[in-house]
């Protein structure tokens, strides 16, 4: 099933087409196919070409794979413990050379995680980012410094049948996906 955008323009199908489904495969991501997709996270812009992101995965079936998942909300847990990978991406706070703060880290990280996703979206593997976890636990299981912050986690794998789902995710599986029209967040000046 792809739930294809309904756009009012023309855009490329990549973007069109990337969605963030629940229901994942038993499929396996293979290490070859992740080094691709995290190679494309490594081509996104920053400040200063800094590059301030770092992603911590496991494969599922792995005792990474059991320390990321602890970390989630429970309303996550029940449908990430399908996906093929676990994926923690994580910001550095300050900048290398100078270790001054970086203000950009964050949006660095959304710009690589984009990235990330759209590369996914053309291999045929969904990603899923969650705000739902607890950075104490995670972080505490990645060993992450005091310069480092979790920002999101993100499920990958490939898509299986909403049908497998409980409710209330079978439901938001399936409903058509909808975006605030242009002039909600677009202003010409």
């Amino acid at each position: 099933m792809t739930k294809q955008a309904n756009t009012n323009g023309p855009v490329i199908d990549v973007i069109r087409n990337r969605w963030s489904p629940r229901s994942y495969s038993s499929r396996q991501i293979t290490p070859a196919d992740m080094n691709t997709i995290l190679e494309a996270a490594s081509w996104a812009p920053s400040a200063s070409n800094e590059q301030p992101w770092e992603y911590y995965y496991a494969f599922n079936g792995t005792e990474g794979f059991q320390k990321l998942h602890d970390g989630l909300v429970p309303f996550n847990q029940t449908w990430a413990k399908n996906a093929a990978v676990l994926v923690a991406a994580v910001a550095r706070k300050n900048f290398a050379a100078n270790g001054n703060s970086n203000n950009w880290a964050q949006h660095d990280l959304g710009m690589a995680n984009a990235t990330l996703f759209l590369q996914a979206s053309a291999m045929d593997i969904h990603a899923h980012g969650m705000g739902g976890f607890d950075s104490h636990i995670i972080s505490l299981a990645l060993d992450l410094g005091e310069d480092k912050e979790l920002v999101c986690m993100i499920a990958l794998g490939y898509l299986d049948e909403a049908d497998k789902l409980a409710e209330p995710y079978r439901t938001r599986e399936l409903a058509p996906r909808e975006r605030k029209p242009l002039a909600d967040f677009a202003k010409q000046i």
